[in-house]
């Protein structure tokens, strides 16, 4: 008899616990590793803010040492114009971090209004009956005082690259014609650096025009039509300055430093000297004889002879190196900037002061005609200190609107 296996009976299952609804919300998301642009731009603009602290910092340092004894002959204390200097940073300082949190492009819209209310100023300086507010000083009438004295042909340095850049971008298309690209720029650089000569200062007025032209080549205007320019504007500049006996002196100093050591060429000379006897090292840290009244302007138009001087050629090596990387940092940022005008923007900004350092360096060594040029945020002067920040503010706003567009 064959027997059949009976299937076991299934086994009930254990009972399972009772499994939760799922949390149907989203994960929170992970933080976003930072791109390297973003870390490109962070870098760029905390290198320019170090940069811009040791460039002050030296020199306020240097400027007390080159004022203090001009301070205590007009039987003012030793730290007067330092002190000045110190407030005018202060402010400056504020200036930079408020444009810095501005969308530069606001600048684009507001560059005819910034234009006009430069000319108005610069109006107010040379217009007669104007003296209890644009007083005339050492034969010049170069200062407004509302309330706080400031130069507004500093003021039209910033604004016209500000609004350069903006008609730029504007007639991009059209750059390359003579008379559609270069003549509507001319028709505001002219009555601008007209009103700045007329003050007078042909130094600053060349200035406001060569800063402007740079931004209109790298937009992308023919170098020819520069070429014309200068042609046509050498004999206008050489008849000015023919005009004047003090500008002739000077290029006559200038070509021929010997001659007239005690007369014209007395500064000049004077720098040579503060430049030679500093040596590898320099004499030390307070130590210089040329600011004993021997070199005039000498914590001003010449602070650079008295770096040379007390620091020597280690000093006149780190001046150069902290301007050269103001160069390469701001070139930078104008090369990385989201748009158009913020490159031809920050190229301008870099421009002002870079160009003005070595300007006021040639002037101190002979290399070029006497004339006042600042070495930026180490001489003295407020209105320029503050323009040199404003510049800063504005590279920082290009360089915070790529890191946000990245």
């Amino acid at each position: 008899m064959i027997t059949i296996p009976r299937t076991p009976r299934a086994q009930p299952r254990p009972a399972q616990p009772p499994v939760p609804p799922r949390d149907r919300r989203p994960a929170a998301p992970r933080p976003a590793a930072a791109s390297p642009a973003r870390a490109e731009s962070t870098l760029e603009s905390r290198a320019l803010v170090a940069l811009t602290a040791v460039a002050l910092c030296f020199g306020l340092v240097e400027m007390y040492s080159a004022s203090s004894f001009i301070a205590r002959s007009e039987e003012l204390p030793g730290h007067f114009y330092a002190l000045k200097q110190l407030r005018a940073a202060a402010a400056g300082v504020l200036l930079a971090a408020v444009i810095s949190r501005l969308d530069y492009r606001r600048f684009r819209l507001w560059a005819w209004p910034m234009l006009i209310g430069v000319a108005l100023m610069l109006i107010v300086v040379i217009l007669p009956g104007t003296e209890a507010i644009a007083p005339r000083i050492n034969g010049a009438r170069r200062w407004l005082d509302l309330g706080m004295s400031f130069q507004p042909s500093e003021l039209a340095k910033l604004v016209l690259i500000i609004w350069t850049a903006m008609l730029a971008v504007k007639k991009e298309d059209k750059l390359h014609s003579m008379s559609r690209g270069l003549v509507p720029f001319l028709m505001v650089w002219v009555p601008i650096a007209l009103l700045i000569f007329m003050e007078p200062n042909l130094s600053a007025a060349l200035l406001v025009v060569l800063l402007s032209a740079l931004v209109l080549f790298a937009g992308g205007a023919r170098i020819g039509h520069f070429i014309v320019l200068g042609l046509i504007a050498v004999p206008v500049v050489w008849a000015k300055v023919q005009d004047a006996g003090y500008r002739m002196k000077r290029i006559a100093a200038f070509l021929d430093p010997g001659n007239d050591t005690q007369g014209v060429a007395y500064q000049i000379n004077q720098s040579l000297i503060a430049i030679g006897s500093g040596g590898v090292g320099g004499v030390g840290f307070g130590n210089s004889r040329q600011k004993f009244g021997f070199l005039p302007e000498a914590h001003n138009d010449f602070l650079f002879s008295m770096i040379a001087e007390e620091w020597g050629l280690v000093g006149v090596l780190f001046v150069v190196s902290v301007f050269a990387g103001f160069l390469v940092l701001g070139y930078r940022i104008a090369a990385r900037a989201p748009d158009r005008f913020g490159y031809l923007v920050a190229l301008g900004m870099t421009n002002l002061i870079v160009i003005t350092a070595f300007l006021h360096m040639g002037v101190a060594m002979a290399l070029l005609p006497t004339t006042g040029f600042t070495l930026p945020f180490m001489s003295y002067g407020g209105s320029a200190l503050l323009t040199y920040f404003a510049a800063v503010g504005v590279l920082l706003s290009v360089a915070r609107a790529r890191g946000q567009a990245a």
